[in-house]
Parts: C-alpha cells; sequence; structure tokens
C-alpha cells in the first residue's frame, strides 16, 4: 500500500485489481489461445503501475530497507522497460 500514491482513489481495490491482472496475465502467457492478449494486458498493466515507481522514487525516503536505495531505483526503472518488452516477446507480438 505504501508504494501507491495517496492520491489515488481506492487504493486497496487498485492493489486488489493489478494483482488480480498479473496473475491471469502470467496465467494466460502459458496458454497459447491467450497469449497475445495476455502479454498486451500485461504491458499495459507495467506501463499503467510505472506512476507507481515514480511516486516510490520521489518519496524513498518514506521506505525502509533495500527500497529507499537509490540504486534500486537505478535498477527499477531499466527493469521495467525489460518487464514490457517481454511481456509482448511472450505474446509473439514485440515486432509488429
Amino acid at each position: 500500500m505504501q508504494l501507491i500514491p495517496r492520491s489515488l482513489p481506492l487504493r486497496r481495490a487498485a492493489l486488489y485489481i493489478t494483482g488480480v491482472f498479473e496473475l491471469l496475465g502470467g496465467v494466460g502467457i502459458l496458454i497459447p489461445r491467450f497469449q497475445v492478449a495476455a502479454g498486451r494486458g500485461l504491458a499495459a498493466l507495467l506501463v499503467a503501475i510505472f506512476p507507481a515507481n515514480i511516486y516510490h522514487t520521489i518519496n524513498r525516503k518514506r521506505f525502509r530497507g533495500m527500497t529507499s536505495s537509490p540504486l534500486y531505483h537505478i535498477v527499477r526503472w531499466p527493469l521495467q522497460g525489460v518487464l514490457i518488452w517481454w511481456a509482448l516477446w511472450c505474446s509473439g507480438k514485440e515486432g509488429e
């Protein structure tokens, strides 16, 4: 919950909804019939949650442990792009 900006309404619902979509996307990637939709959906989800990464980076001093480290954010932002590419690659649609 700490990673979700306080200005977002229904924060707990957003957390559960994104979790369900992550789970459905992960399962969908494994089923050939759903791979394209799941890959595109996961890529869209990763883009949609990117503002939370920005929020977390700006407010990182509020957090404890590894997630408060600048190195964590230096790795996390490019990794988000890699994960978007990977989701599209798994869907077979990264080059289209």
